[in-house]
């Protein structure tokens, strides 16, 4: 039996793809380096000089602590989109508060890739309970059943007895929220003695699903696939499953998305299979974020999906970025961790580790540098005490020996 694909591009050479992301990529820096919103960031950027990945490395990374400053400074969306503009369909809050715009037309959140490879199809009733109030989740899911031809009961987080009468009613084949609350209706609608429930398939996200959960929501007769994305970008990967219904490792990146893992703290990407930030470039005209760092961790799966499709593949979501904390007072940033590896460029990892002693804070800056005199360490030291005002000692680890799991800033404090 042939696998079934969303469309042809999620099959297609990858050295094509790059080709036609790369070629988008230069003409939207052309376009947008002229307007007063992306000109600073812009800065000396060359269009035409972005011809491979690695050049993205030149564009600084748009995290969302700067997105919610420009967005304090010029509301509604920081000058990156107009709340009025051509093509804005609604308006959101998510928490924080950041403000996201959404585009009108089919699945302009890009989730019915996700959905498809998840097994819904046209004719699938979904029961999505993801929030339709005031943030995008509910909209994101939406849209990509509907674009599926699939109808959508729209139930939101309600509470788990509207949630089974709703199954009775509509009896819905499909699933889309969080892993946790399914199993709540599952649970719900065996205690109500209901029969066998309809849920046959679920598209999972938000949460974190242990295999004990997905196993035993399998065990249930219920195949479930999850996807990670975020109300800025909508869809960025998804799961996918051979014909026989078997989950696959990792997430295959959403078609049209440029996906780079880079260092926390800094503009530059890590090898293939080292943990990093997920930073994403969505070319949409609506809302185009370059290099947006979404703040959570994974790395890249050097080889394809064994499923047929040829993008690249995530780990999944595994923790978040933001490693900022408290030292003795003042606060300790990756950033600074990554100026002092810049200012020593023997250091191939670094990795701040920050302990308690006798009753005080303590910082050690464990390195992994082919140099170990008491003057290469010396120096390192005097650079962490400059950038952070904050005293700490230089320990040489072996290489390969430091932790490979994003963390620049280790917290490792009594709670």
């Amino acid at each position: 039996m042939a696998l079934q694909y969303f469309d042809r591009l999620e099959t297609r050479d990858p050295a094509s793809r790059d080709r036609a992301l790369l070629k988008a990529l230069r003409e939207a820096v052309d376009t947008l380096g002229r307007r007063k919103a992306w000109r600073g960031r812009l800065k000396g950027i060359d269009a035409k000089a972005l011809k491979t990945r690695a050049d993205l490395a030149a564009i600084p990374v748009l995290r969302k602590a700067d997105l919610k400053d420009r967005q304090t400074a010029e509301p509604p969306f920081g000058g990156l989109a107009q709340p009025a503009g051509p093509g804005v369909a609604r308006l959101f809050a998510s928490p924080g508060p950041v403000y996201e715009p959404e585009g009108a037309g089919d699945d302009w959140w890009g989730m019915a890739r996700a959905l498809h490879a998840a097994g819904f199809r046209r004719g699938d009733i979904v029961l999505n309970t993801f929030s339709y109030n005031l943030t995008p989740g509910g909209f994101i899911f939406d849209s990509g059943a509907r674009a599926l031809g699939c109808p959508v009961i729209p139930a939101g987080p309600s509470d788990k007895a509207t949630q089974v009468e709703l199954m009775a009613q509509f009896r819905p084949a499909a699933y889309a929220g969080t892993p946790d609350f399914l199993k709540i209706l599952l649970d719900a609608w065996q205690e109500a003695d209901r029969g066998a429930a309809p849920i046959r398939k679920a598209l999972v996200s938000g949460a974190a699903l242990p295999a004990s959960l997905r196993e035993h929501l399998e065990g249930r007769g219920v195949a479930v696939r999850q996807a990670y994305a975020t109300a800025d970008l909508g869809a960025i990967a998804h799961e996918t499953g051979l014909v026989d219904g078997t989950t696959l490792p990792g997430m295959v990146v959403t078609e049209g998305l440029i996906l780079e893992i880079v260092r926390p703290g800094s503009d530059q990407p890590v090898p293939d299979g080292e943990v990093g930030e997920i930073v994403v470039t969505r070319l949409d005209p609506v809302y185009p974020l370059i290099r947006f760092g979404t703040g959570d961790l994974s790395a890249i799966l050097p080889e394809p999906s064994p499923c047929g499709r040829t993008n690249l593949r995530i780990r999944g979501w595994m923790g978040r970025a933001d490693q900022r904390t408290k030292v003795k007072g003042m606060f300790v940033d990756p950033a600074q961790v990554e100026a002092v590896v810049r200012r020593h460029p023997g250091i191939a990892r670094a990795r701040l580790v920050v302990t308690r002693d006798n009753e005080q804070d303590v910082m050690s800056l464990h390195i992994e540098a082919a140099d170990g005199s008491a003057g290469f360490t010396d120096a390192v030291a005097a650079s962490l005490a400059e950038i952070t005002r904050l005293k700490g000692r230089v320990v040489v680890a072996r290489a390969g020996t430091l932790p490979n799991d994003g963390k620049v800033i280790a917290d490792d404090r009594p709670v």
